[in-house]
């Protein structure tokens, strides 16, 4: 009997995720949504109409985290804010470009490390502002590249390892201003991004292999993890990274 799901209150809080409009972005969307918050969310396309799916329970800001104007844009139209999901990425093998390219290297880093501080920094004040339970939360979703390297993909690794040293920093500095900031770091987990890996079976059969769980993640799993890190349960939590991979990391 599945009767321990638990039931979290955000009304009143707003919340911003980046890189909403699928996959794990979306799934923390929709979990703060079904919660009571008033969500905003990014995505790559100029407006939500244009997308195949629904987005009209939020607020959509168009944003490329290569662009630093578009990242200044979106944080100044956030005057009231209470937490910040750093989610937006992606693996640019997938677009057939090749990491170990020094630019493509540096477009890695800026997606999934610098883009993020950027916004995280600009938000800062608005988040010290937050009169949620717990204080204003920042949350970056880390990945098992965060603690060792995958060949294919050196800038993606080196920017989500990047993130576990920067939320740390974050924790530290902004701690007096009322300000938590943890991540979150993923395991295999089924996406649109994931699904070339997943499909191939020399990639995701070891992985099955070695998590103990026996599955691959889906973006729910993920989605509960962080509404527990923004929530006042977790009120004494930050500069923190938590695993959530099926007990990968700890499995030999």
């Amino acid at each position: 009997m599945k009767n321990n799901h638990v039931q979290y209150d955000y009304r009143g809080a707003r919340v911003l995720v980046t890189g909403g409009t699928s996959g794990i972005g979306a799934a923390i969307a929709a979990a703060y949504k079904a919660a009571g918050a008033t969500v905003t969310i990014t995505g790559t396309r100029p407006a939500a109409q244009d997308y195949d799916h629904d987005l009209s329970d939020y607020r959509y800001l168009s944003l490329d985290v290569e662009n630093n104007a578009q990242i200044d844009a979106v944080a100044a139209a956030q005057p009231e804010l209470d937490i910040l999901i750093n989610n937006a990425g992606i693996a640019l093998p997938s677009l057939g470009l090749d990491e170990w390219d020094p630019d493509t290297f540096v477009r890695a880093v800026t997606i999934h490390l610098t883009s993020g501080f950027r916004l995280s920094r600009l938000c800062r004040d608005a988040l010290a502002r937050s009169t949620l339970a717990g204080g204003g939360s920042v949350v970056g979703i880390a990945s098992m590249s965060s603690y060792f390297g995958i060949g294919i993909v050196p800038g993606y690794g080196a920017g989500k390892t990047g993130l576990l040293g920067i939320t740390r920093s974050m924790a530290v500095e902004w701690g007096a201003l009322g300000i938590r900031a943890n991540a979150v770091a993923v395991g295999l987990c089924e996406s649109r991004m994931t699904a070339a890996t997943i499909a191939n079976p020399d990639w995701s059969a070891p992985t099955l292999a070695r998590t103990p769980l026996g599955r691959l993640g889906v973006p729910a799993d993920v989605a509960g993890a962080v509404l527990f890190l923004t929530s006042g349960q977790a009120s004494w939590i930050t500069g923190q990274t938590l695993p959530v991979d099926g007990g990968y990391t700890v499995s030999g």
